[in-house]
């Protein structure tokens, strides 16, 4: 069906500092972008690419959330149901559907809640006051449409994030591009994500800006191999992506003098890479790894990398459910937890009838 319709904006969030962590969207900015939790992967199957992917083209519908041109016919009926586990007390729930219509075409649905814990509220004078929740949801409409060899897709997000009973609102576009080679395992994507605009402010905070991304990547399985690779490359639209804290302390020159760390061109360059691999052992079995070499220099302690930047994953299929499980390591004090079931409706109600 030709058929191809522009999706609408929104999308929201809130500094992910409250996570203790540093998230990349922000300190490219030095901290002036809001709602960095929308670059955060909402499934086991992104975070074990690395935590961002274009151009896996798979029948997991939570694969939207990379990119709304991923949106094909295999995921039609499919609906998917992920759970994060962060540090603390941060937890994060993710639905995905994707369904085909006769009439207007093939689309996803798409929501995400992510639940910061209750916080003790006090006043002026150090009395409490109980306490009081922050949290932030996304809901969003996927579109695709396919003409050759190319697959066009767009996501409209309205989103929202709450402190208190205090309220922002914003509008968020994700945009994309896949190509898909007709004879060999071969995918390339580019997607425009977090494009959008912060309708409603928090009262006394200035309007920001959302954590756009422009990305590009590719996937190939050579044949007669069980690997599946995918390189990512992120953030196009800004080169220098480094961060350096002001008030880190250097090391001392043989003089005694304090050396200040400087910026290089190497680490500049690989900020910008996600690698991701799946070891295919069948349909029903599958392990994965990832690497984001920027999410590993952010979250850094002073004297060790550790295994941050580093994902591990399994996808298994137990009779008509898929169970996608992920171990993603934040930095050497924390990591997080990803799981994601999956199955298709269609065939369970064709079942009952």
């Amino acid at each position: 069906m030709k058929h191809f319709s522009a999706c609408r904006l929104a999308g929201l969030g809130l500094l992910l500092g409250i996570l203790g962590v540093k998230t990349a969207a922000a300190q490219q900015l030095g901290g002036r972008t809001v709602f960095p939790f929308l670059d955060l992967p909402p499934s086991a199957h992104l975070a074990a690419l690395g935590g961002m992917n274009v151009s896996t083209r798979t029948d997991d519908p939570t694969m939207l959330f990379g990119n709304p041109a991923l949106l094909n016919a295999d995921m039609d009926g499919r609906l998917a149901l992920s759970y994060v586990a962060y540090v603390a007390d941060i937890k994060q729930s993710t639905a995905a559907y994707a369904f085909n219509t006769e009439k207007y075409g093939r689309f996803g649905v798409g929501v995400t809640y992510l639940n910061y814990g209750d916080f003790q509220s006090y006043d002026a004078a150090g009395n409490s006051l109980g306490t009081f929740g922050v949290n932030e949801y996304t809901a969003g409409l996927s579109d695709s449409y396919t003409k050759g060899k190319f697959t066009f897709g767009a996501t409209a997000k309205l989103a929202v994030s709450s402190i208190a009973g205090s309220r922002s609102l914003a509008g968020v576009a994700d945009a994309g591009i896949l190509y898909k080679h007709p004879t060999t395992d071969f995918t390339a994507g580019l997607a425009v994500k977090n494009a959008g605009y912060q309708f409603i402010t928090y009262p006394g905070t200035d309007r920001g800006q959302l954590p756009l991304d422009v990305q590009i990547g590719a996937t190939v399985k050579p044949e007669h191999m069980p690997l599946r690779l995918s390189l990512t490359i992120h953030h196009l639209q800004q080169w220098d992506i480094q961060y350096l804290d002001p008030n880190a302390r250097g090391v001392q020159d043989a003089s005694g003098q304090e050396k200040k760390p400087t910026k290089s061109f190497g680490d500049n360059l690989a900020r910008h890479f996600t690698v991701g691999a799946a070891l295919v052992l069948g349909k029903g079995f599958n392990l994965r790894v990832g690497y984001n070499h920027l999410q590993r220099r952010e979250l850094r302690l002073d004297n060790t990398s550790g295994s941050a930047g580093l994902s591990f994953g399994a996808m298994l299929k137990i009779s008509s459910f898929q169970i996608d499980y992920t171990h993603a390591t934040l930095q050497a004090a924390g990591s997080s937890e990803y799981i994601t079931v999956s199955r298709n409706l269609n065939s369970l109600f064709k079942k009952k009838e």
